[in-house]
């Protein structure tokens, strides 16, 4: 099931006045080793430093009336997000992360108010230890990237770019378990293409592509980006659109990853995070791929 047009209205309406409208900026794609012009669209100037704020928000002012506790696993930035959004509700908020989350996400949802706890593993161990938690304490769980709240809000950003980006344009975001992803392909639509852009070391949803269905991979723990890409299975709405949109895959490795932040910086003074600047990374690695310009890559997130 994904969300359907009535749900990314009510998203758009909702989160209106409630969250930044991020700005694009138009690059020389010269300055990074590319072609043509680059339109970077800065979402890591959103609120929690990373577009997760949207998702996170939307779910939490769609919640059940008179629901007072909820809770969320995340790699850090969704995790921040809830803690952000719940804040904003006054509602409490307790958050699970694998214990190797960088520090700088960790302080953020502690700064927000929620409560966290580091688990053993990857994201799906947290995000085992959060459902637990909530059919324990009556906690609404948020999940990251794999409901319909959280998609239709992701979509905003689609919406946005639908005002600051020719139709026709090729559209690249970054994807972990693919809530971003799905929602900017349904924002955006039959107006632009959007390629999803999968660190090597975690490609869930090219693997779900080729099986039809999403699959468990192996995560490798030291890549470049697994702290905000390293979902273990694509998510099923995240699936259901890149095979009905038959949405390409772009697979980066990670010295890539590191040169298109680094790039970013130095050109730039974008400051970026590895899984926000992965769709950079597809940008310049398969540069032969995409069309000779108008493109826009989505700068996702900067909590580093």
């Amino acid at each position: 099931m994904i969300p359907a047009d009535g749900d990314l209205a009510g998203a758009r309406d909702r989160l209106r006045g409630r969250v930044r409208h991020t700005p694009v900026v138009r690059v020389d794609g010269r300055d990074v080793g590319s072609r043509g012009e680059l339109t970077l669209k800065l979402e890591q100037l959103q609120y929690t430093g990373s577009f997760k704020a949207r998702g996170a928000l939307n779910a939490v002012l769609t919640m059940p009336a008179g629901a007072a506790s909820v809770t969320a696993a995340s790699g850090g930035n969704h995790g921040a997000a809830v803690a952000w959004a719940a804040h904003r509700a006054g509602v409490r908020a307790t958050i699970f992360v694998p214990s190797f989350s960088p520090r700088v996400k960790q302080d953020a949802i502690r700064r927000y108010g929620a409560d966290l706890h580091l688990v053993d593993g990857f994201y799906a161990d947290a995000l085992e230890a959060a459902r637990k938690f909530a059919a324990e304490h009556d906690a609404v769980h948020i999940d990251a990237y794999d409901d319909l709240a959280t998609v239709a809000g992701q979509s905003t950003v689609g919406a946005e770019l639908a005002g600051q980006i020719p139709a026709g344009d090729t559209v690249i975001v970054g994807c972990g378990g693919g809530g971003l992803f799905a929602g900017v392909s349904l924002a955006l639509r039959g107006r632009n293409t959007v390629v999803a852009a999968e660190p090597e070391s975690a490609p869930s949803l090219a693997s779900a592509i080729a099986a039809g269905r999403p699959v468990d991979i192996d995560v490798d723990r030291a890549g470049a980006a697994v702290d905000s890409l390293g979902a273990r299975r694509a998510g099923s709405i995240a699936t259901a659109v890149a095979l009905e949109l038959r949405s390409p895959v772009l697979l980066v490795p990670d010295e890539a990853v590191h040169r298109a932040r680094q790039q970013l910086w130095d050109n730039f003074r974008i400051a970026a995070e590895p899984g926000g600047a992965t769709a950079l990374a597809a940008a310049l690695h398969h540069a032969g791929d995409l069309p000779r310009d108008r493109v826009t890559i989505l700068i996702s997130g900067a909590n580093a």
